[in-house]
């Protein structure tokens, strides 16, 4: 078992964050936290990244829980794209008086390197207060929590009012045989439901302290453009102030220099009011004046100088991969960019284009949309799905705002809502607003958190089937 030594003001945040999130433990029987546990070791300890090829192996793994729990072999299905990258689909039944509830996680996680942590990405390492490893917060806590949570179902012989959909995925991560895409594709009645849960909502503490439950509603979407400079080139010895690079390096610097429109969508104004809620002064002053027509300029200088509000606020655009010259003596005849765009909801690609090439500004200049882009909007801020994590998120966190939010990142909830499935990212994983580490090195989460998101999930089932 790792051991760590924890500063002294973080220890007496999460004894505070222990002491509040007391209520959110109470109803979890110790054989329940004890199976959680042991499907969130064994999910960790699979490593699922694109290099090992071990996503059916975790699949098959996940489905023998479930098969030993009872669970009927036409109510567990395994498949995917290629052999190696199956996903898991299970059925709980209920009555069928509504239609089913998909919950949805990916099994596979980003590479990670021994070398490039202090233990070993894939083993559950614990210290007193957290658990850390590849997947502990992206996204196996979502999938062993659901796994378990079905089993906890069956064990109490609970009988909802609709089927519950588990549908644990390949392929998110790295998307070249994405396990939704191909589920809702080849078996598109596997994962239809009245409306999914997904990842891409977390309960964010604050000093150690719950400060607002989060709901995904909407996420940016990615696209891939290129910018390409071309030039007949020519001997070093000889240079000429028309050169490739520094063309496109003209270009990069208009793109870095220009904003794109503030746009908010409905999403955003109910997030950016209850932001407005949570904070005082002249923050929530700045967020407040965000719902105003026009927005005062000084407030939105203020918030737009934060990356994660600015992001929140418009499209943005940024250069993230560079290929240039062909030698170290020769004047680059080619240089190209890769522009990494996150498009609002409902943006399209092609104007979008049209805007890069207006800023870029020069004919010479090839500027290119490369792919990704598909026109996603927001889910509906529905009374059931709002009124179901309100009032559990309520009940285990009393004053915490839940707060709906559009994700800058992708998740898998944009392909389910272009099927029309209404998806949202909830989990109840509280975890430090400036500590997250996903995707990062020694990633970890609460204990504590882990068990709350637990309790939250199974109540939110519940809460929306009956």
């Amino acid at each position: 078992m790792m051991r760590i030594r924890l500063k002294t003001g973080l220890l007496a945040a999460l004894v505070m964050l222990v002491a509040n999130s007391a209520a959110a433990q109470r109803t979890i029987p110790e054989d329940d936290r004890e199976l959680l546990y042991q499907i969130y070791k064994e999910l960790i300890e699979y490593k699922t990244t694109i290099e090992e090829r071990n996503n059916t192996v975790a699949a098959e793994g996940m489905a023998a829980w479930l098969q030993a729990a009872g669970f009927a072999a036409e109510d567990i299905f395994i498949g995917g794209a290629l052999p190696h990258k199956g996903n898991l689909v299970a059925r709980y039944r209920g009555t069928g008086a509504k239609e089913p509830i998909v919950m949805m996680a990916h099994l596979d996680v980003v590479t990670a390197e021994r070398d490039d942590w202090n233990l070993d990405p894939f083993v559950l390492n614990e210290d007193e207060d957290y658990y850390y490893g590849r997947g502990t917060i992206d996204d196996k806590a979502m999938g062993a929590i659901f796994i378990a949570n079905l089993i906890r179902f069956k064990r109490e012989g609970y009988v909802p009012d609709r089927d519950f959909i588990v549908a644990l995925t390949s392929d998110e991560e790295s998307g070249g045989s994405n396990g939704i895409t191909w589920l809702l594709d080849k078996h598109p009645g596997l994962i239809q439901g009245a409306l999914a849960i997904n990842e891409g909502g977390y309960g964010l503490l604050q000093d150690g302290q719950p400060l607002a439950n989060t709901i995904q509603i909407a996420e940016k979407i990615y696209a891939t453009f290129a910018v390409t400079a071309k030039n007949p080139g020519g001997h070093s010895s000889l240079p000429r102030d028309d050169n490739a690079i520094y063309d496109l390096a003209e270009a990069l610097l208009k793109i870095r220099d220009f904003k794109f429109p503030v746009e908010l969508n409905d999403v955003m104004r109910v997030s950016f009011q209850r932001q407005a809620e949570i904070n005082s002064g002249q923050r929530a002053a700045d967020f407040r004046a965000l719902l105003e027509s026009p927005i005062p300029q000084d407030s939105l200088d203020r918030l737009s100088a934060e990356a994660a509000i600015n992001a929140q606020l418009r499209t943005t655009a940024v250069a993230t991969l560079l290929d240039g010259g062909h030698a170290p003596n020769a004047l680059p005849q080619t240089a190209v960019a890769n522009v990494n765009v996150r498009m609002l909801p409902g943006s399209d690609p092609q104007q979008v284009l049209q805007t890069l090439i207006k800023v870029v500004d020069n004919p010479d200049l090839l500027v290119e949309y490369r792919g990704g882009g598909s026109i996603t909007d927001p889910s509906p801020l529905s009374e059931e799905i709002m009124a179901a994590v309100e009032t559990v998120t309520s009940s285990m966190w009393p004053g915490v705002t839940v707060m709906p939010t559009m994700s800058t990142g992708a998740t898998d909830g944009a392909k389910m809502r272009r099927a029309g499935i209404p998806t949202y990212g909830t989990s109840g994983l509280f975890v430090d607003r400036n500590d997250m580490r996903i995707h990062g090195q020694d990633e970890r989460l609460l204990k504590e958190s882990l068990y709350g998101g637990y309790d939250f999930l199974y109540s939110v089932a519940k809460e929306l089937s009956q």
